[in-house]
């Protein structure tokens, strides 16, 4: 056997060791039950590169144990929702773009972490019925109520109405958060490789009464343009 087979053969072990090692940092970095160990590690990668390359300051999101609840945040970025699964204890059903479903050849990930895509130009309530069940089903549903990425200074004059017709409909309360520091503000790819100081902070969860839908989603503009938009509070 010569020096170069003997070369790639230690290359190869090195290389095995190390993949092993990694895996185990991933088992040990995950945070919420997937289901499977292979969507668990993603989510202890996700952990990790939020909280060690954008260095996320976030308590743990005060979801139940059990049971469903809806998860609401501002929208700056394309780094918002790994910010989000990086703080929950619970694995989060993301409801999404249909054109963002299928980017970037991610529908498979997409699809194993059950996100629910929306066809916004065409019937988006079959998004709305299979966020529906979700919640029936005791899961996490989470959405972005702007509907789409908006600067904090360029906040949407209303919010989409689904957050507020699920908790209606549901009785599931709805757990808002706001997102900042995130240094690609704006943007999807940039967001992801620029570091960021990104904080997350929690504000109490609301219920919604199911006689006054209307009602509910008053309360949770009111909220968001209070706490969750910075141009907002600036004009407070």
């Amino acid at each position: 056997m010569n020096g170069a087979i003997i070369a790639w053969l230690l290359i190869g072990v090195l290389l095995i060791i190390g993949i092993q090692r990694l895996l185990r940092v991933l088992d040990r970095a995950h945070g919420a039950d997937w289901g499977s160990r292979g969507l668990n590690r993603i989510d202890g990668l996700f952990r990790i590169y939020c909280r060690r390359y954008h260095r996320l300051i976030a308590a743990p999101m005060t979801l139940p144990e059990h049971g469903p609840a809806i998860v609401v945040a501002n929208h700056v970025s394309g780094l918002d929702p790994l910010l989000l699964i990086a703080a929950s204890p619970r694995p989060l059903r993301f409801i999404i773009a249909s054109e963002e479903y299928h980017r970037f050849d991610l529908t498979w990930l997409f699809r194993a972490a059950k996100c629910i895509p929306v066809d916004r130009s065409g019937r988006p309530e079959r998004a709305f019925r299979a966020a529906l069940a979700a919640l029936k089903d005791g899961e996490v549903v989470a959405l972005f109520p702007q509907g789409r990425i908006y600067r904090d200074s360029e906040a949407p004059a209303h919010l989409k109405p689904g957050a507020a017709r699920l908790a209606q409909m549901t009785g599931a309360a709805i757990y808002p958060f706001r997102l900042e520091g995130i240094a690609g503000e704006g943007t999807v790819l940039s967001s992801l490789l620029k570091r960021s100081r990104a904080h997350l902070t929690h504000y109490p969860p609301f219920t919604c009464n199911s006689e006054a839908p209307k009602q509910c989603h008053q309360q949770l503009e009111q909220l968001m343009r209070r706490h969750l938009y910075t141009n907002s509070q600036k004009d407070d």
